[in-house]
């Protein structure tokens, strides 16, 4: 197969993670037999400086002809002034409308080898394997808002919801629960908001399709607790934008670390290949904090490509391939900080894509000679 990837290395760690999942699949193409191109393009902070926008159109262009697109982070204390014309979270928002992303995939599935890292007790976590699936083009980040401007005396902004992009989002979810085990928690707070209720009526209408499916409606404070006292009786999980955000921040600690949690964006536009053209990315930030240090965890940058393989290039054997690498690595005994034992060894950001890229190798070496 030839794909092109567009890579949105971004700012902070962003270019430190992406490069070593361009490694990964750098690696994939070679041991498998394809062709990947990698076209780089600027997006977010980095952006604005060097084009006076956080989102440039050629960016635009470049993600809607490719294949598939590798996402770092965006953003950083050099572009938080809040009264900014521009800021990196605007070229997010605005590259998932252009391409259409309504639906954001992002698995919790926690490494036996890494139970000690997260801080909940081992036999809460036993069995957690989680996907979270949240609306990613509507609601309170996309509906009508006010600036609270010089004055600073009232803002607001507006949770708005309509029926398409509800029913859209909660068909997608029911379709993964039911390759899944066929249970699905739809979230949202009926109790009080207006927008809520509409959820439920028409996430109530939409799973009468799916009688096979176990399901269940939680307010939202509710799964927030749930998650935390009993995440494994959860398989998917559909909320809306800005209760997915955080759900799945909260459900990022139950995996040990922000580090190992990959997503994917999801619409109905189609690449080349007749897959999903959809948008990749780690969950966690540019982690300005420790940017050039070499300590940042590239797992879940690797595993997000490990989705792209799946879910943009239909190479399920190959996707399969990486996250088994990245398991056998794990394994080994081989930490970032972020996932280490108090005074235990680390490697660095490179080390560890190295090694994937290692063990990758072994597995497809080993395979071809079965």
């Amino acid at each position: 197969m030839n794909a092109t990837i567009v890579v949105l290395a971004g700012d902070g760690i962003g270019p430190e993670v992406t490069n070593e999942a361009q490694k990964v699949l750098s690696a994939v193409a070679e041991g498998f037999g394809h062709r990947f191109d990698f076209d780089h393009r600027l997006m977010g902070g980095c952006a604005i400086d060097a084009l006076g926008t956080s989102l440039p159109d050629e960016t635009v262009e470049a993600a809607q002809a490719g294949d598939a697109v590798l996402l770092g982070a965006v953003g950083g204390p050099k572009w938080d002034d809040p009264n900014a014309p521009d800021r990196p979270e605007r070229g997010i928002l605005g590259i998932r409308k252009a391409l259409g992303l309504f639906a954001n995939l992002r698995p919790t599935k926690l490494y036996p080898q890494l139970i000690q890292a997260s801080p909940l007790r081992p036999e809460i976590l036993e069995g957690v394997d989680l996907l979270v699936v949240r609306e990613l083009t509507g609601g309170i980040y996309f509906g009508p808002r006010q600036e609270a401007g010089e004055a600073g005396q009232e803002a607001h902004d507006t949770m708005l919801y309509t029926r398409p992009e509800i029913e859209r989002v909660v068909r997608l979810a029911a379709e993964a629960a039911m390759g899944r085990r066929r249970k699905l928690a739809s979230v949202d707070k009926a109790n009080v908001l207006a927008s809520s209720r509409l959820w439920r009526r028409v996430a109530t209408e939409v799973l009468a399709d799916y009688p096979e499916l176990t399901v269940e409606h939680v307010l939202v404070d509710a799964m927030a607790m749930h998650l935390i006292r009993r995440p494994a009786d959860f398989d998917v999980i559909v909320a809306g934008n800005l209760f997915g955000d955080i759900l799945t921040d909260e459900a990022s600690m139950l995996a040990g670390s922000m580090g190992m949690l990959p997503s994917a964006s999801l619409g109905q536009e189609r690449n080349r290949h007749g897959h999903p053209l959809g948008l990749y990315e780690p969950i966690h930030g540019s982690a300005p904090d420790i940017a050039g240090q070499g300590i940042a965890n590239p797992l879940a940058a690797i595993l997000s490509g490990a989705m792209l393989l799946r879910h943009s290039l239909g190479l399920e054997q190959e996707a399969a391939a990486v996250e088994q690498a990245v398991a056998q690595v794990l394994e080994e005994g081989v930490r970032t900080p972020d996932i280490a034992h108090t005074g235990s060894e680390t490697v660095s950001t490179q080390v560890m894509g190295d090694l994937v890229v290692q063990a990758l190798s072994e597995r497809i070496s080993a395979g071809s000679q079965e």
